[in-house]
């Protein structure tokens, strides 16, 4: 399907690639791996085509169908979320102007007997026909499965996209990905602003998908879950494995670990060699030995063990200072957007040095308390905050927030303040940009680094009170562990929105689960929680929550409405056809009508002439009856 061969690629005298060699086929699914700016999404748009590398060859298929879901989106203005998603069938839509033209023609038009008028009937029977063969019939109801899949309701479906926030805009654009039948799909961080549901439906369709799919992607479960193939990008080189995530970093380990033994065993003997050379060169009689075994040593292949790139961030927060023994207090806060009401009634007491997670569904609430908690947005109810709090806040957009033109040094010198500036540069280096990377422009960092940029900018500021909103996006899952060890080391207030396990474990000591507008309290961590959720997991919450829901929706309402959305649009097509026939024969019996008047005997005398008259009029009674029958199926669909 895609040969690469030869790979190699820099930017400003950085290798990133060197001479890469891999090849794609139907059927891999494959996690595409590496720390932050080792070359993910270069790859991904080297593959799609949108940049060239210095040197290699890319072999493929002729009219290979790549589809690739980039970090950037940028939409047309004017489109509803249906019509954006709807693009992805072009040839359909096509098709459909052109029934649509027919259709007005034999509406409008009298000329029924004409051969133009037949040929239309013709041209309308074929191009309906090619157009259920294309899936016709069967794309709209499609579209609205995919889009509620990702998360999408049905009152969405016709607001404008512009309307949308940059994560719904990428739900948007990976519902027309999915639907164009790509033969390779590239998806760069597909689950970053998707709920546990919509991962959980992805995670789904990805694993049936018949193409080939390469995703970037930091979600350890649901690399896991989808891939059945990894490829890590390391110091400019790649390890290919035929095995999901996990698993690779197992056998990854084990050939390491062999290779580190052979190196060893293999020093011995170069070492032997050595002192053997050494011990026969002072004598002459043995040195044509000496000789014999240094060519020995020289064809020896040296063992290399595969370099490992260990950089990672060191990250601290400190506290600020003491606050009072209550840090937040609500009573009553409730918040809706328009009559949509997200929170009800929440009461909250969070003491110092709490570490707590936020959980649950995207929508039930999570961000909205943290911003009201923050003072970013306004509420019902009462909010105190206690002595001496000092609130941090890391928002769940805070790396789309920072200046694209800005470099990475000016970002944080003009975040800082008087007693931080001096200390830039140092925090700079401990979150890995070194040396010219402070002088890169923030809008050419990768998704990775424009997060460790943001949580180096949040340092620069006092608080003991820090408040985090999906902290791990794009990072890679190295700087996740730091940042995780940071935390667990943070002596302050922890509140933290995630739906991360992985992450969430051994990290707080009590769990709020939002949900119907309210909030419950856990005492006790992730996995205490999930053990009183009587779940392994926190998708399988969202597939048991869900069951008693949509069982008979989905069975009843979403499956009804996609075989409707086929129904109408055969029966609406059928019901032109019969009313051009009805016309095209009450034409002709008017003719014979007017040749009766005129001269009936004349006219009856014709060969067959009765018969025909006959016959038409009973066609036209069973094409009544049928446009009838008809008209009140799409009544009742509509």
């Amino acid at each position: 399907m895609l040969n690469i061969h030869n790979l190699s690629i820099s930017f400003g005298g950085e290798s990133l690639f060197d001479e890469i060699t891999f090849r794609l086929g139907a059927g891999d699914r494959v996690g595409l791996i590496g720390k932050n700016g080792a070359g993910k999404s270069t790859m991904l748009k080297i593959l799609s085509g949108e940049q060239e590398a210095d040197t290699g060859q890319i072999a493929k298929d002729k009219e290979l169908k790549i589809g690739f879901l980039k970090q950037d989106i940028d939409f047309i203005q004017g489109r509803t979320v249906i019509q954006e998603a709807q693009q992805a069938f072009v040839e359909i839509k096509v098709m459909e102007k052109k029934i649509d033209f027919i259709n007005e023609q034999l509406a409008t038009r009298t000329d029924y007997e004409s051969d133009g008028y037949t040929q239309l009937i013709q041209d309308l029977s074929e191009i309906t026909h090619q157009y259920e063969i294309i899936g016709g019939y069967n794309y709209q109801g499609e579209t609205e499965k995919v889009l509620i899949g990702l998360g999408f309701e049905r009152d969405k479906f016709d607001k404008l996209t512009d309307t949308f926030s940059g994560g719904w805009r990428m739900r948007i654009e990976l519902a027309k990905l999915l639907l164009q039948s790509n033969d390779i799909l590239l998806l760069d961080e597909p689950t970053n602003h998707l709920d546990i549901e919509s991962i959980i439906w992805l995670e789904s369709f990805l694993t049936s998908y018949p193409g080939c799919v390469i995703i970037v992607s930091h979600d350890k479960m649901f690399l896991d879950n989808v891939t059945n193939r990894t490829i890590e990008i390391s110091l400019g080189k790649i390890y290919d494995y035929k095995k999901p995530y996990s698993e690779y970093l197992v056998l990854r380990q084990e050939l390491r670990e062999q290779q580190l033994a052979s190196q060893k065993n293999q020093a011995k003997q170069i070492e032997q060699t050595e002192k053997l050379i050494e011990k026969f060169r002072a004598k002459a009689s043995k040195a044509s030995m000496a000789q014999s075994l240094i060519k020995k040593l020289d064809k020896v292949d040296r063992i290399e063990v595969d370099e490992d790139d260990n950089a990672v961030m060191n990250l601290r927060f400190p506290v600020s200072l003491q606050p009072g023994k209550i840090v937040v207090e609500t009573e009553g806060i409730g918040k809706a957007y328009g009559k949509v009401q997200i929170l009800e009634d929440i009461d909250l007491l969070i003491e110092r040095s709490s570490k707590i997670a936020f959980v649950g569904q995207n929508g039930q609430g999570k961000t909205t308390l943290a911003k009201v908690i923050v003072g970013e947005i306004g509420h019902t109810g009462k909010l105190k905050l206690g002595h001496n709090v000092q609130l941090g806040y890391f928002a769940q957009n805070q790396a789309d927030e920072l200046d694209g033109e800005k470099t990475v040094l000016d970002t944080m010198i003009d975040a800082a303040t008087e007693s931080t500036r001096s200390k830039v540069r140092d925090m700079l280096g401990s979150f890995l940009f070194r040396g010219d990377e402070v002088s890169k422009k923030v809008k050419v960092l990768s998704g990775g680094e424009r997060n460790r940029l943001a949580l180096c900018k949040l340092l620069l500021q006092p608080f003991n009170v820090l408040i985090m909103d999906e902290p791990t996006n794009h990072l890679d899952i190295k700087s996740k562990n730091v940042l995780k060890e940071a935390l667990k080391g943070f002596e302050g207030t922890l509140i933290i929105v995630s739906h991360d396990r992985d992450f969430l474990q051994n990290l707080t000591h009590s769990v709020y689960e939002f949900k119907d507008k309210k909030i419950k309290e856990y005492l006790g961590d992730i996995d205490f929680y999930l053990d009183q959720r009587n779940v392994e997991n926190m998708r399988a919450i969202e597939k048991r929550d869900k069951v008693q829901k949509e069982v008979s929706n989905n069975n009843n309402s979403s499956k009804q409405s996609y075989n409707d959305q086929k129904k109408f649009k055969s029966l609406q097509n059928k019901l032109s056809n019969t009313e051009a026939k009805i016309n095209k024969l009450e034409k002709e019996l008017k003719t014979l009508d007017q040749e009766m008047a005129t001269n009936y005997k004349a006219a009856t005398a014709k060969p067959h002439f009765l018969d025909n008259y006959k016959k038409k009029k009973k066609e036209v009674e069973q094409l009544m009856k049928s446009w009838e029958q008809l008209q009140e199926e799409i009544e009742i669909i509509s």
